[in-house]
């Protein structure tokens, strides 16, 4: 497949782009080759895609159902209970669903933590995204509370990486996802790291996100979560492979720790403010030489997949915490969802180059929030939404085109179904 878009603008300059399998292989004005497909790319932009580095994508399900709560209150009596019935039905629907708002959001990879029922069959959340035609890093998230459930834990991450490597497709990758220190024994933690360091996997842990964490963690163990995880040893072997969601409440201390074992931050501000979580030392982290990523988290708690909204947030966040209008400029918001996350999921894509990975999304510029253009990125951060975005391509192949995503109104349809049947059992 090759598709060819004519006269569209790259860098405030107009061009054409020849995209040949997955990969773009011209950029350059007046491209004669033949294509497959032609796009008109008048009145339009091209970007990187963007990338979700945290989100739990079956909760889409969830959206609206338990809000305005504590974060504890909200996991212990709202979500697990339900989540414990969910069926691989459900999970499929449910991440069908945030896959069709994340192409109509621009994204086209999402680092995902939820759940893998193998003893089910059917179609499950992997075939969701597989269908959808969107990259995703999957992982079964590990809930420790029960020892005697350990061993089936287990066997299931063991699954899933055999399961993945057994599709063998290049948009599916895995990962290790242990919840959280709160909700994994010490065993457990370091079972999981060394799958991971074993398989040549990432780990994908929520770490440090409330106060409560933090407490508990002192008063159980005289340790912060972080100095917690690398007096067990969780961050020794393989150096780099630990994707930690959130990350606020952290010392200085622990921030030289995290840097020591190049752990990679996962950053969701929109979940951070609804929760009441508090505020992510970018500052200090940005300082220390760490990789922030951007992610949406979960729809139970954002509500929605939107990264432009989520980058907006990010930015003017930091702003106004440390009271300085400087901080995370437009372009460097905007890197938190592009060339961060292709370097921490080692992905050749995040820029618009030849050679790279055809992952990139058209933008529509008479949209009202893009105008007048005296700066791109700056109207992207600062006023566009998902309207803004006209075409969305993964891998050489076309998503979205004109706003439009084929089956949308099934996936809604169904979703709806499989989430009221959910919340009624």
């Amino acid at each position: 497949m090759s598709i060819l878009i004519k006269n569209v603008i790259l860098n405030e300059k107009e061009t054409d782009i020849l995209i040949q399998g997955n990969t773009i292989s011209k950029i350059q004005p007046n491209i004669q080759d033949k294509a497959d497909k032609i796009i008109n790319g008048k009145d339009k932009a091209v970007i990187p895609s963007f990338m979700n580095s945290h989100t739990h994508a079956a909760m889409n399900l969830l959206r609206g159902y338990a809000d305005d709560m504590e974060l504890h209150d909200w996991l212990q009596n709202k979500i697990w209970p339900l989540e414990a019935k969910l069926t691989n039905e459900e999970l499929y629907w449910g991440t069908k669903l945030a896959c069709l708002e994340m192409i109509k959001s621009g994204i086209t990879f999402f680092n995902d933590m939820y759940f893998f029922k193998p003893e089910q069959p059917g179609k499950n959340a992997i075939t969701a995204a597989i269908e959808s035609g969107i990259r995703m890093c999957a992982g079964h998230v590990l809930l420790d509370f029960n020892p005697e459930n350990r061993k089936k834990e287990f066997e299931l991450q063991k699954q899933l990486i055999s399961y993945v490597k057994e599709l063998n497709n290049p948009l599916i990758s895995v990962a290790v996802n242990p919840h959280s220190i709160y909700a994994c024994s010490k065993q457990a933690l370091l079972e999981c790291k060394k799958i991971a360091d074993e398989n040549n996997l990432n780990i994908h842990i929520h770490l440090s996100e409330t106060e409560k964490e933090v407490k508990d963690c002192l008063k159980q163990n005289k340790l912060r979560p972080v100095e917690y995880l690398e007096k067990i040893g969780f961050f020794k072997g393989k150096i780099g492979n630990i994707i930690a969601a959130h990350v606020i409440h952290v010392n200085d201390n622990e921030i030289k720790i995290l840097k020591k074992y190049q752990v990679k931050i996962a950053h969701t501000p929109v979940s951070n403010m609804k929760l009441c979580s508090g505020m992510l030392p970018y500052a200090k982290l940005k300082k220390s030489g760490l990789t922030i990523n951007l992610g949406t988290d979960g729809c139970a708690s954002n509500n929605n997949l939107d990264m432009l909204e989520e980058m907006k947030f990010a930015t003017l966040l930091q702003k106004i915490n440390y009271k300085n209008p400087t901080l995370m400029p437009a372009k460097e918001a905007f890197e938190l969802l592009t060339i961060n996350p292709a370097k921490t999921f080692e992905l050749n894509c995040g820029e618009i180059k030849e050679g790279n990975l055809a992952d990139l999304l058209l933008i529509d510029l008479k949209n009202i929030n893009l105008n007048p253009r005296h700066n791109l990125i700056s109207n992207l951060v600062y006023s566009a939404n998902r309207s803004c975005i006209d075409t969305t391509i993964c891998n050489g192949k076309i998503l979205m085109l004109n706003k439009k995503v084929p089956g949308e109104k099934e996936i809604i349809e169904k979703a709806n179904e499989v989430a009221m049947k959910l919340v009624g059992r």
